[in-house]
């Protein structure tokens, strides 16, 4: 169970930091088809449904409080290091997923699958330059509707791997007023202060709800290519992880780098390749995703 809310922090972060996904994430740490599996399939199989997702869920609400409070400090302070240690993550999974296609023909139609995604990571690396004005959000209907509408979006960056929910949140200008919603929301909790609960509640609630509705119609989507075109869904998979370093370094401030830090990013990139092995040493025995389906 530790295991897991560690592993859900870690996607956690990774989806509220721009330029990072945290599907990939999820990739990295061995999770990424039977989370997508359990969502899409949630009761089938309950109970082991709900002991598998109920940690993972309780990680990444902590890491986004956590993040909302700070976490992006160490971006901030430490952006060569930290964005190092999210790309061994990265970098450490790759093993297991080329396992997961190994042994089969390698066809052409493989290949360009993976430089597509490759490609839409790569161009969407540039997006991140055209963050729109930060919107002012009001509580009435029609902004009710278009919270739910953008949590669909952002519900993205955690069942489509390569896809930084919190960069399109940026573009389309509402990333900011949300992370302020969620600090608001917990200062509100913490002094008793109901006036800004109920306001806030007006923001995340149909934010939030919009999220889980997003997840699940997209995990049901990817759900069916993966058990109908497996081998074509984990290359697509290799491309969008061989490109997602791109992004984090794209989206980076590294001016002025020190060989200290130099080595000290060389440190934390081999802690992230670790902590990917190790978190996700059990579930990346999986040879593909037909032996999670057997399971159930």
């Amino acid at each position: 169970m530790l295991k897991n809310i560690f592993k859900g922090m870690i996607i956690g972060v990774a989806s509220i930091v721009p330029g990072i996904s945290g599907g990939i994430m999820a990739v990295s740490m061995g999770i990424y088809d039977k989370l997508i599996y359990c969502i899409s399939h949630f009761f089938k199989g309950l109970k082991e449904n709900l002991l598998f997702l109920a940690p993972l869920a309780l990680g990444m609400v902590i890491a986004v409080i956590a993040s909302s409070f700070g976490i992006d400090y160490l971006f901030e302070t430490f952006p060569f290091q930290t964005s190092l240690l999210f790309i061994g993550l990265m970098f450490g999974s790759l093993p297991a997923i080329y396992g997961k296609v190994k042994g089969n023909p390698v066809r052409a139609g493989y290949i360009i699958t993976a430089l597509l995604f490759f490609s839409l990571i790569f161009g969407m690396t540039f997006l991140n330059g055209s963050a729109g004005n930060n919107r002012t959000i009001d509580i009435s209907l029609s902004q009710i509707i278009i919270l739910f509408l953008i949590g669909i979006i952002a519900s993205a960056t955690m069942v489509v791997p390569g896809v930084s929910g919190s960069v399109i949140l940026l573009i389309l200008g509402y990333y900011n007023p949300i992370l302020d919603a969620i600090k608001e929301f917990i200062v509100g909790i913490i002094h008793f202060n109901m006036n800004a609960v109920i306001k806030t509640i007006f923001v995340l609630a149909p934010f939030g709800i919009g999220i889980v509705t997003g997840a699940i119609v997209l995990a049901r989507l990817i759900d069916i290519v993966f058990q109908r075109f497996p081998l074509y869904a984990y290359w697509s998979i290799i491309g969008l992880l061989t490109a997602s370093p791109i992004a984090v370094l794209r989206t980076g401030n590294f001016q002025n780098i020190t060989f200290e830090g130099a080595v000290t990013g060389i440190v934390t990139f081999i802690l992230g390749w670790f902590i990917s092995g190790t978190l996700g040493e059990k579930d990346k025995l999986q040879k593909n995703y037909f032996d999670i389906i057997g399971k159930f």
